[in-house]
This record gives C-alpha cells, sequence and structure tokens, in this order.
C-alpha cells in the first residue's frame, strides 16, 4: 500500500483533498458492465440534464479533463488569432496555464487589467476596450472574470450584470472561470443563474475537481449559437475522454442531491473560521476579505518556514508577500483548529 504522502489534511490547496464519497458513488455505479463511448452513455446524459437543471436553463454542455482545457477551450470557441481577451491581472489564465489560451486560440492576446480584491470593474474594462481601435492592435473580442477569484473574492450578481452589460455594449462576449463557482454560488446564497447567464455571462467553466470530483471539468454555453462545433474543437485538443461516463457519473453522484453546494459551503465555512481563528495577530495580516473557502495572509517569511517546520503546507501567491491557507471539502474543524494554533504560537515567538 502507498503511504499518503501527508499525515493529517493541509491547507496549500483544495486539489490536495481525495474524492468525496458522493463522487466516488456516482464512479462506482458507472462502473459495472459495458456502456457506449464518448460520451454516448446516459450517465453523461445524466450528468448534463442535472447541470441544466442546477442553472435553470437549456444549455449546452461538454465535459474536459481539467480546468486549463475547459477555459482554454471556451475562449477559444469565439475567439480569432488576432484577437485581445481581458482578464484581470491575477487571473488563472494569465498565471497559471502555461499559454494554454494563447496555444487554442491560435494566438488571441490576454490583456491583464487592474482591479481591486482580484476584481475587473466596468470602466477599467471600458477603457482597456477603447485604448487601441487601429488595425496595429488586435482586436477587442471577449473579457473572462474569475468566480470566486484568485484572491478568494467573490463577485456579486450585479457587479456581474454592470461588467457583461459594459462587455456586451462594447461587443465582447463574456466567459466566466469558475473553477471554485461552487463556493461562490454558497458564499453568495444566490441560484446559480443569478451569476451565470441570468446575469449575460456568455460560457461558464463549471469547475468540480476543487470540489470534490476526481478530474474533469465542464464547459456550458449559455449562448449555444456559440457551441457549434465545439465538440470538434475538444476532440482535436485531446479532450474527448473514451471513458466518459467516468467522468461524468460523479458529477451525477454530486449533483442529484445537491452536495457539490453542501461541500462548498462547508469549506467555505472552514475558511471562515481559521479566518477568525488569526485574523488580528500583530504578525499576521488578512490581506484580501474573505469571501470562499480560502484566506489569504501577509506574515514574514521566517513565519512561514517556522510553520512549514512544524509540517504545515501551504502556498506563496502572486509574487507577493501573500500566503493562502486554502480549505477542502473535507477539511474538519479539528484541522482548522490545530493548524490556527501552530499560527498563533509561531506568530507569538516572533
Amino acid at each position: 500500500m502507498i503511504a499518503t504522502p501527508y499525515p493529517r489534511r493541509q491547507f496549500g490547496s483544495d486539489n490536495f483533498a481525495g474524492i468525496c464519497p458522493e463522487a466516488w458513488a456516482g464512479l462506482a455505479e458507472a462502473n459495472h458492465g459495458h456502456s457506449e463511448s464518448y460520451g454516448n452513455d446516459p450517465w453523461t446524459a445524466d450528468a448534463c440534464r442535472l447541470i441544466r437543471e442546477v442553472l435553470e436553463t437549456d444549455c449546452e454542455v461538454f465535459f474536459v479533463f481539467n480546468g486549463t482545457a475547459a477555459n482554454s477551450l471556451a475562449l477559444a470557441s469565439f475567439c480569432h488569432s488576432y484577437d485581445g481577451i481581458f482578464c484581470h491581472q491575477l487571473a488563472h489564465v494569465e498565471k497559471d496555464e502555461c499559454g494554454a489560451p494563447e496555444f487554442f486560440t491560435g494566438g488571441a492576446k490576454l490583456i491583464p487589467l487592474p482591479g481591486a480584491n482580484a476584481k475587473l470593474d466596468p470602466a477599467t474594462l471600458e477603457q482597456a476596450a477603447q485604448a487601441r481601435t487601429d488595425i496595429h492592435f488586435c482586436k477587442a473580442r471577449a473579457v473572462t472574470i474569475t468566480q470566486g477569484t484568485e484572491a478568494g473574492t467573490v463577485y456579486r450578481p450585479e457587479e456581474i450584470r454592470a461588467l457583461t452589460s459594459t462587455a456586451h455594449r462594447l461587443g465582447l462576449r463574456v466567459h466566466m472561470d469558475g473553477a471554485r463557482f461552487a463556493n461562490a454560488v454558497a458564499s453568495l446564497g444566490c441560484r446559480p443563474r443569478e451569476i451565470t447567464w441570468e446575469a449575460g455571462v456568455d460560457v461558464l467553466s463549471f469547475g468540480g475537481t476543487k470540489n470534490g470530483i476526481p478530474v474533469g471539468d465542464a464547459v456550458v454555453f449559455f449562448n449555444k449559437e456559440l457551441a457549434r462545433e465545439f465538440d470538434y474543437r475538444a476532440k482535436h485538443g485531446g479532450q474527448l475522454a473514451s471513458k466518459m461516463r467516468f467522468m461524468s457519473a460523479p458529477w451525477v453522484g454530486m449533483l442529484r442531491d445537491g452536495a457539490w453546494l453542501r461541500h462548498a459551503a462547508h469549506a467555505n465555512a472552514m475558511a471562515q473560521r481559521l479566518e477568525a481563528a488569526i485574523s488580528g495577530l500583530p504578525a499576521i495580516r488578512v490581506s484580501y476579505p474573505r469571501q470562499a473557502n480560502a484566506v489569504f495572509v501577509q506574515m514574514a517569511p521566517a513565519l512561514a518556514q517556522s510553520l512549514e517546520a512544524r509540517g504545515w503546507t501551504f502556498y506563496q501567491m502572486h509574487g507577493e508577500p501573500d500566503y493562502r491557507f486554502m480549505c477542502a471539502w473535507d477539511t474538519t474543524p479539528e484541522d482548522v483548529d490545530a493548524f490556527a494554533k501552530d499560527v498563533r504560537e509561531v506568530a507569538a515567538g516572533s
């Protein structure tokens, strides 16, 4: 038996967590007998139906292996090689996807923009879109926003509506990177439609992996015309799973009784518990409003090293003195309390 690399749950990433019970059950149910391949199976059909029910609209749904593929192929579905795509300067598409959006679009240029708390605002978007409209610069085509953001914050419905209204007036398509979409919905306490199609989003990358699914995110087109021939694009990009049911069946397990939202709410609650336990420490400063399942702090590198020496794993983010403490679906109150205790002890000794 292979030993677990960590003797206890960590705060490095929600990707560290295993498969949640509901997703595991869905996977096990699909592992009996033979079934059609390449998505022509009942589990994939059921997963698509459940996503439409959750989002309360008729939409086109495709499953791909990961969020990078979901974001990049979605953007490629409506961007030419000479186009420009606006994003926040901390966006995952800009910082953490190894040029995949540019690759799959054939060269479309990502244009990073500033914004408080990792969120874009309409005025900045409009100014950037109108700054260059000559033929010597790329053509403004799209904007991508992250929900929840790379700083652990969340766009409110009215913020999304303001952005999409500006984008559409400028002729831009709107993509939402929803790697932690479930955490955003749980944080806002809203219906998923209120921050997607009803707010003007054209296509959503619906993340499942960080919420307890083993592998596979969904690309959801609310503007169905944009989905034309996306099946060919996914196949061309190496994203058509032959045994698709093993990507889609965990979604069935997660969606059929609301586990996707319960797990997200739990992860958020654990992050809230952690923030409450360490905020106010003189050696620790919370960097951003905690609105989802991450707590970002600024602290001296020596403090971070002391925590690592006690066996804790977490990430330093954004090239700044920001450290991210991430909670997952399986984080327990005891995990949080043990980590917070060490944070307080280390901070007190600084």
